[in-house]
């Protein structure tokens, strides 16, 4: 996961903002001042879910207020419940795929 993490930004072209501080003490970085999606100031477009499936709901549910546009749940992460209500909201939902290999299979 911290390769991934890493290389996502570089990789998409993207600003990745890690929420809360188990996240930034995974790949050896200083806490951000995010504890939760509600805390960031800008625009999210995409939350990418590396958690395990059981804490996605609440994830999703706080994306849904957000309106942000896509949930992406990483590999072996699932919750039918929460990409549910997530497509009801008109939030696109991707579940048990890796944004970086599907990147990369895109771009062949």
């Amino acid at each position: 996961m911290n390769r991934l993490m890493l290389s996502l930004p570089i990789l998409l072209a993207v600003s990745l903002l890690l929420i809360g501080p188990v996240a930034w003490a995974q790949i050896g970085q200083e806490p951000s001042s995010y504890e939760r999606l509600e805390d960031v100031s800008e625009k999210i477009d995409i939350v990418n879910i590396f958690r395990r499936s059981q804490f996605a709901g609440p994830i999703v549910d706080s994306a849904i207020r957000l309106g942000v546009r896509c949930v992406w749940m990483q590999e072996g992460v699932r919750d039918d419940e929460a990409a549910a209500r997530a497509r009801q909201a008109g939030v696109g939902v991707v579940m048990d795929r890796c944004i970086l290999k599907d990147h990369r299979r895109l771009l062949r």
